[in-house]
This record gives C-alpha cells, structure tokens and sequence, in this order.
C-alpha cells in the first residue's frame, strides 16, 4: 500500500477544467492518493454530456448531487436525481446527459487515479474552439485506454418523452465501438 500525506482540498481553490459543454474540478488526483483513485466533480450543461464509452482500466461511481441525469450503464437507463448513485465498473459501456434545465452536478470517483489526465488533455484538445482532430483523439483515448468516443446511438432518453426503450436506442446501440489502432 502507497503512503500519502493527508491533503485539505477546497473546492474553490482547485481551478476548473472545461470540456465539451462539461467542467470538473479535480480534487484528488492520482498522486494525491498513491494511485488508488481520483476524486472529481463535474458541473454539466443542460443536455449535455460524454457520448457512450468505455474505460478499459479505471471504474467510476457517478454521485449526483445537483440536477438530474440519465445515466445508461450497459443496456439499461437510469434517471438520477441529487442523492442517487450509480457505480459503472470498467469494460461496461457507459453515458449520461444531464435532463435538468440548468447546470447538474456529479460528484465521480475514479478507481485507479489518473483519469484527469485524459479530461485535461480533452480540454486541450478542444481549446482551438473547433472539434478536435481524429487522429489526436484517437492518440488521447489509446493513452487512457478509453474506447468508443464517437457517439454511437442518440443519447440517453432522445426520442422518448415519457417513456420507450430504457436505453435510447435500438437493441444493439449500447455496444462501444470498436477501438481505433493506436499508433
């Protein structure tokens, strides 16, 4: 076991990071913690949020605690408000899209620590204002060992006002996209 100094974070001290309609804040970063985990929150537009993916190495624990999301965790779909939690463990495809009409919340612990990285590479990326490179983003998923980043299917609960398939889509949506070679 990894020892570390204790750390006294305040949320406002830590500088945001911005991506794709989505800050976060990381709180505890890898080296923080030996390794074992990261700590974030992110703050979500409305109707905003990542596109179905997968991590290879790293599970995440989704904590709402402002607004509400649907969260799709394999073939199924959730809609969470503040105090729910969802657990998605690594090698299972997931997305979430805040349906709230302002800004939500989620509180992510990431395990094992490191995720930041591949979020303050993202804010990298996108920082010229246009869509990012293919081949850059390609480049930045093989790092973090995250696969599927282009969407695959709608998002969650598009095109079901009160109700249709919990998960979006078709049958067969919620399967991650193959992973590009990394070079």
């Amino acid at each position: 076991m990894t020892h570390t100094p204790g750390k006294l974070v305040r949320r406002d001290e830590v500088p945001p990071v911005r991506w794709q309609g989505e800050e976060g804040r990381f709180l505890l970063r890898a080296e923080d913690t030996g390794g074992l985990y990261s700590f974030f929150e992110v703050t979500t537009s409305p109707g905003g949020g990542p596109p179905l993916h997968v991590h290879a190495g790293e599970d995440e624990s989704f904590y709402v605690i402002e607004g509400r999301y649907a969260i799709r965790l394999g073939d199924e779909e959730h809609e969470v408000s503040a105090g729910g939690l969802v657990y998605g463990p690594r090698g299972v495809p997931h997305k979430f899209r805040n349906i709230s009409g302002g800004p939500s919340k989620l509180l992510v612990i990431a395990t094992p620590g490191g995720v930041e990285g591949f979020f303050e590479g993202l804010s990298e990326l996108m920082s010229g204002g246009g869509p990012p490179a293919p081949a850059a983003m390609i480049e930045l998923a093989g790092r973090f060992d995250v696969e599927g980043l282009e969407a695959v299917g709608p998002p969650p609960g598009a095109g079901r006002p009160g109700g249709g398939r919990p998960g979006g889509g078709p049958p067969g949506a919620g399967r991650p996209a193959a992973r590009p070679a990394a070079s």
